[in-house]
C-alpha cells in the first residue's frame, strides 16, 4: 500500500518517487497545498473505496500519516 499511494502522489505532482519516503511532509517537502491534499484525499477515497472523515484529513500531515490513516478505514470495513 506505501508504493501504491506514493504512487499516487508523484503521478497527481508530477516528481519521482525516489525523492518521497514515508516521513515526507506533504506541503514542505513535496510541496502540495491544502487545496492538492483535498484534491489527493479524494483519489485516495475512490482509489481505496474508503471514506476519509474530515477530522483524519485534518491530522495528516505526512506520506505515513496517510497510509496509517487508509489502513486504519479499510480494517474498519
Amino acid at each position: 500500500m506505501e508504493e501504491k499511494v506514493i504512487d499516487i502522489i508523484c503521478k497527481y505532482q508530477r516528481i519521482n518517487p525516489k525523492t518521497i519516503t514515508l516521513q515526507s511532509n506533504l506541503m514542505k517537502d513535496i510541496g502540495l497545498s491544502s487545496f492538492d491534499v483535498l484534491n489527493l484525499v479524494c483519489i485516495f477515497e475512490e482509489e481505496f473505496q474508503v471514506e476519509i472523515p474530515d477530522r483524519s484529513i485534518a491530522s495528516v500531515r505526512t506520506v505515513e500519516d496517510i497510509v496509517q490513516t487508509i489502513q486504519r478505514l479499510l480494517s474498519l470495513a
